[in-house]
């Protein structure tokens, strides 16, 4: 049993190994530069070799230029197995920047290649003890430009062991920015939101204002996309405060309308009517009537949502006049389409009858929706149709 066990073994392994062919960068390569036996090679062989690779790299690109791509391959793939002689310092790079082409032009199999030889080398270098600061770089550098990103995040995490341990601050916030990006680059978010946390409370130790607002704006962005409404609005009322410390006005009209958004999701209208009434009147002063408009619009659906009428058709009038100031018939076209929407409701006809008679004009000047406007129109001004009375 024993033997038959061993054989069917060999046999899957060995139909593995067929499934994915050898790969040309583990093929033998010769070089007139390399030594006949098996020694080092001298600094003026190291240079003679560089010089011819390099060279090899050059006619590669000039194939790639001319529309030869599987030539172009050829030549890298000799180029990269001979790059081995030079040390990792030298082939690991080159294994990147022939594997970024090779992303970008969706060579599925030379991605994987390339990607299994710099883990070969990563494990052989971890096993012999040499993976040191100096080399961890080269390594995440390559991982990154392969999008291999469960290695490249490996290798920052070991960076940023080694960062903390020497009390690099610098390197250290580098690190976690780099961290961060990647587990954002992969949606994420509940991994990312530890990271800027940390990050958030690094530069708030040291009273660095700018970069505050940066960190409290992603953390923003992370908790909306994970719904989780009551922390992202949290970070946002500190994003308020970071941007007046910092005289950034400009952005304030658009984020008390996210934070209005936000209160809306939480339950809780009464905080979304003030941030909404807040980013009107911040945008009106900053001559933001685009943005002005979206708050007052904002502002009037929550008005109508729990059937407060009288003060959505207030909002709405106050939101012509935006329009207007700002020109935008689109957008009058649809306000007196809610108004008149809301008159309906009231029973109101008349008001109704004119809100999409003005919205009919607008469709008319932008050519858009008329139809719609009209048919609103002949429903109102047809007289209802009388119900059939029962037979004596």
């Amino acid at each position: 049993m024993l033997a038959l066990l061993l054989i069917l073994e060999g046999t899957i392994n060995k139909t593995i190994a067929q499934s994915y062919p050898a790969s040309p960068i583990d093929q033998p390569v010769t070089h007139p530069v390399l030594p006949k036996i098996n020694r080092p090679l001298s600094p003026l062989e190291r240079r003679l070799l560089r010089e011819s690779l390099d060279q090899m790299n050059a006619e590669a690109q000039a194939q790639l230029n001319a529309g030869n791509e599987p030539e172009a391959f050829n030549i890298w793939y000799k180029e990269l197995a001979l790059r081995r002689y030079l040390g990792i310092e030298e082939e690991i790079p080159a294994l990147g920047r022939v594997g970024a082409i090779a992303w970008n032009r969706d060579r599925t199999d030379d991605v994987r290649s390339f990607t299994q030889r710099i883990n070969t080398l990563q494990v052989d270098t971890e096993t012999k003890g040499q993976l040191t600061p100096e080399t961890l770089p080269i390594y995440a550098q390559a991982y990154q430009e392969l999008h291999s990103l469960d290695d490249s995040l490996d290798i920052y995490q070991k960076m940023l062991a080694n960062a903390r341990q020497s009390g690099d601050k610098v390197a250290e916030e580098e690190l976690l920015n780099k961290i961060g990006e990647l587990h954002l680059s992969r949606f994420e978010y509940p991994k990312a939101a530890p990271i800027y946390e940390e990050l958030l409370d690094i530069v708030q130790a040291r009273s660095d204002s700018l970069k505050e607002g940066i960190y409290l704006q992603k953390l923003a962005e992370i908790y909306r996309e994970i719904l989780q409404p009551a922390n992202s609005v949290k970070y946002k009322e500190e994003l308020v405060t970071n941007y007046l410390k910092n005289q950034q006005l400009q952005e304030l009209p658009n984020l008390k309308i996210s934070i209005g958004e936000d209160y809306e999701a939480l339950n809780q209208p009464e905080k979304a009517s003030q941030s909404y009434q807040e980013a009107y009147s911040l945008a009106w002063s900053l001559l933001q009537f685009g943005t002005a408009g979206q708050a007052l619009t904002k502002l009037g659906k929550l008005y109508e949502n729990s059937q407060q009428y009288d003060l959505a058709l207030q909002i709405y009038q106050e939101l012509i006049k935006v329009q207007q100031r700002g020109y935008d018939y689109y957008g009058l076209m649809g306000t007196y389409d809610l108004i008149g929407e809301i008159y309906l409701i009231q029973k109101n006809q008349p008001q109704a009858l004119n809100s999409f008679q003005k919205a009919l004009e607008l469709a008319k000047s932008i050519s858009y929706k008329e139809e719609y406007f009209t048919n609103k129109i002949v429903q109102i001004n047809s007289p209802p149709t009388p119900s059939p009375q029962p037979s004596p």
